[in-house]
Parts: C-alpha cells; sequence; structure tokens
C-alpha cells in the first residue's frame, strides 16, 4: 500500500497540473483524467503568425540556436523538412485537430519575425509579471502575431518555480498573444525542466539526456512548445479548453507528463533515444535537430495524442 508521503506527494503534483487563464501552472508528473475539452467559440490565431522575440537576460549563442531552431521547425521551408517524427507533424496535429475546427481552412505558418535582446538585465534580476509584459512589448509584436520573452537561469519572475514554468496572456485590441517561458537549469529544473532532471515531486526515476546537451534550454522548448499551443488555440480565454475559465487546462497542458505512448505517472514514455548521445526525443527538427514535444489532447477521443 502507498504510504501517506507518496499519495500525498501525488496530489500535490496534480494540484500543480492546474492551468489559470493569465498562467500556466507547473507541468505534473501524474496524468490528468480525461475531461471535456471543448471549444468555446472564440477567436484563436491562425494564417501567417508572426513571432517576436525578447531575449531577457544572459543566454549562449547554443542556448539562442537551441530555441530558435525549435521555432524554426514549426513551419520550415521544403528544403529544411526535417525528418518524421518530426516538428512540423505536431504542429500540424494542433492545425487539424483545433485550427481547422475553429473553421480555418488554410494552413497556419510561423514565421519568426524578429529577435531583440536585453543582455544587461535594464530591469533588474527580478521581475514582476506587469514588467514581463513590458518586456513583451518591446519585442515589437505584430497583429495576429505572438510575443514571446525568454528570461535567463539567473532571472527571477514572479510566480516562476512556485507555480508555474511559463505564461501566456494577450491584448484582445490589438489582436496579440504574449508568452513568457523561463530558463530553470539553476531555479528549478526538478519542476521546469524535468524529465531531463531528477523531479522534485513524485516516482524518482533517472533523468534523461537532454536533446541538445542543455538541461535549461530543452526544458525551455517544451514549456515554450506547451505555451503556444496554448496561444494559439486559446489565446483570449474563449477558444479551446477545459474546466472553468479561470483555470483552463489547454491543448498541451491537459496532458502532463505524456510525451510518448506507454507514458506514466514519472516516467515520460517509450521515446526515441539517440544511438550517439543517449539523448531522448520525439521529433526531429531543422538542421538534424532533436527536441522533446508535450503530447496534445485530442477533443474528439479524449486521450492524448503523441508523436511515438
Amino acid at each position: 500500500m502507498a504510504s501517506f508521503a507518496s499519495i500525498l506527494a501525488l496530489l500535490v503534483l496534480a494540484s500543480l497540473a492546474q492551468a489559470s487563464a493569465g498562467a500556466r501552472r507547473l507541468t505534473s508528473l501524474v496524468q490528468q483524467p480525461a475531461e471535456l475539452l471543448t471549444y468555446h467559440n472564440g477567436a484563436v490565431l491562425h494564417g501567417d503568425i508572426p513571432i517576436s522575440v525578447m531575449w531577457y537576460g544572459a543566454f549562449s549563442p547554443s542556448q539562442k540556436a537551441i530555441i530558435s531552431d525549435f521555432l524554426l521547425s514549426l513551419t520550415p521551408t521544403s528544403r529544411t523538412q526535417p525528418l518524421a517524427p518530426s516538428v512540423p507533424q505536431w504542429w500540424g496535429t494542433i492545425d487539424r485537430l483545433y485550427l481547422s475546427k475553429a473553421g480555418n481552412k488554410k494552413k497556419t505558418t510561423v514565421v519568426v519575425a524578429s529577435q531583440v535582446s536585453d543582455e544587461e538585465c535594464s530591469l533588474g534580476k527580478s521581475l514582476k509579471m506587469s514588467q514581463v509584459s513590458g518586456l513583451a512589448a518591446k519585442a515589437g509584436p505584430k497583429k495576429g502575431g505572438i510575443a514571446v520573452v525568454f528570461t535567463a537561469e539567473d532571472v527571477a519572475v514572479e510566480g516562476f518555480c512556485m507555480s508555474r514554468c511559463g505564461s501566456h496572456w494577450s491584448n484582445s485590441k490589438s489582436g496579440t498573444a504574449y508568452i513568457w517561458v523561463g530558463n530553470a537549469a539553476k531555479q528549478c529544473p526538478g519542476q521546469c525542466a524535468w524529465p531531463f532532471h531528477q523531479p522534485l515531486y513524485g516516482p524518482q526515476t533517472p533523468p534523461l539526456v537532454a536533446p541538445n546537451g542543455d538541461v535549461g534550454a530543452d526544458g525551455m522548448v517544451i514549456n515554450l512548445a506547451r505555451m503556444v499551443a496554448g496561444a494559439v488555440t486559446n489565446p483570449f480565454g474563449d477558444g479551446f479548453y477545459q474546466g472553468p475559465k479561470s483555470a483552463p487546462l489547454e491543448a498541451a497542458t491537459a496532458c502532463p507528463g505524456v510525451y510518448a505512448k506507454g507514458s506514466y505517472p514519472g516516467y515520460a514514455g517509450d521515446l526515441k533515444v539517440d544511438p550517439s548521445t543517449g539523448a531522448s526525443y520525439n521529433a526531429n527538427g531543422v538542421g538534424g535537430r532533436k527536441h522533446l514535444l508535450p503530447a496534445l489532447f485530442d477533443p474528439a477521443t479524449s486521450t492524448c495524442s503523441t508523436l511515438v
């Protein structure tokens, strides 16, 4: 019989998996029961989606390349199409399961429109979410697009590690969505970089080898993928979600801890393994890059759809 401590840990993980409209909670290692995720007839992002990026703090060229390559992999050119299973296949699942159901017939594409940096941390290294919103505005967001703020491993953000690994919110007047994702390598890798780090709670399975050799940046890709999925399918709080509007579960956050078939609490699933590095992944990206992406909830079957 499970001990009281282990049961309590699982309950804590389940509670951390809940999401709110303004902040996505920490990822749980516990799969949530299938619930009804429905379309609430609101707007979704579609067509050509420009992404504007703000790098806040010190990121190495390698870290920027890992994250940028993921964004470029969402809709690569015909010459850079990666092998299956791939990042564009994952993105196509969002198009198929969500955006087409909202009446969008044209394929949705993502373009990295601009990138700016604030390496000196002009607002300091302890930010409130209102300041993060200001940084998103400085990224130069385009109408119908997404502004993304990445914070470095030594930058503390309000609620980071305690209640969230990333957030997405929006401005309905401008038709713009915003995303923030932090580098958790030094602050809370066991919460926001699992399964590339020993989990803080729950079953203590060995960590996986990060596909690009950087626990912080590879963990950011996972959380960025979750936020992009939510920002596109539920940008203004009235799109696709399940549960109360004040604490919704969305396309990716409705499948916490699931990355491949065969997953269970504390086990990410039967992932692919790179024989040369031992790294675990489930999606190929541009330039031979590999990534680990979260499962997406399929509203039609109430199951978590995975690439492998």
